[in-house]
């Protein structure tokens, strides 16, 4: 897979190395001569260019690449390359960085972005995911699909705890990808059985988030069958 990164700053650089260590092709764009750091990124492809520039992305030829990721630290440059990259040269998938979370609904679609990844809004919703139990907290957006990633860990009173997941209702509009067990990561089956301290990560339209928060956060009543006699 062919990767296109605009910003070889510390964020630019950090994916890149990770691309290459994954086997990807990767090419660096930053318009500053002092962030050319070539020997730092050694195995990737380097371009002294604005990439805001048509003429710079042609060199670059943005048409074969799979993937561009706008990593740069001014959010109204991710979005002129995000949309140059969807409108102008058609490739597939676009991952932009969100600087200033109050800029992060101008970065969906209509700007050319699949993915939209906002550190402060990230590293926010880890800490929550880290100190909450029974409240959804919400990781990515996905702006083309109107999607998020969110995550729940389930309670040891919430009452779908000992739940087949193929005997639950889950709202539309809503996919159920993983449940982290422990150290286990399981794909899920309509036969395993959820247990308190799952982290469960799910798919899921905006509008359906409160309603699977409800489902997942309703308390077992103390004259529950299950209470001990």
């Amino acid at each position: 897979m062919r990767v296109a990164i605009a910003g070889a700053g510390a964020v630019g650089r950090s994916i890149a190395g990770e691309l290459l260590e994954n086997g990807h092709e990767v090419l660096l764009i930053d318009k500053a001569p002092s962030a050319i750091a070539v020997e730092r990124v050694p195995l990737a492809e380097w371009l002294l260019a604005d990439a805001c520039e048509i003429s710079a992305l042609d060199e670059a030829a943005l048409q074969r690449c799979n993937v561009v990721i706008a990593a740069t630290g001014d959010d109204k440059v991710n979005l002129v390359v995000s949309l140059l990259s969807k409108t102008e040269y058609g490739v597939p998938r676009v991952v932009a960085r969100v600087n200033n979370p109050k800029n992060e609904w101008l970065f969906n679609e209509a700007w050319g972005v699949d993915v939209a990844v906002s550190t402060p809004r990230l590293m926010s919703a880890l800490v929550e995911e880290a100190v909450s139990v029974g409240d959804l907290v919400r990781l990515l957006r996905f702006s083309q699909g109107d999607a998020n990633l969110v995550e729940l860990t389930l309670a040891p009173e919430a009452a779908l705890a000992g739940t087949r997941v193929g005997d639950v209702g889950w709202p539309e509009d809503t996919a159920l990808v993983t449940i982290i067990r422990g150290s286990r990561v399981l794909t899920p089956r309509p036969e395993d059985v959820l247990e308190a301290g799952d982290e469960l990560l799910f798919v899921a339209a905006p509008a359906r988030e409160q309603e699977l928060e409800e489902l997942l956060s309703v308390r077992r009543e103390h004259g529950d069958a299950d209470a001990p006699q």
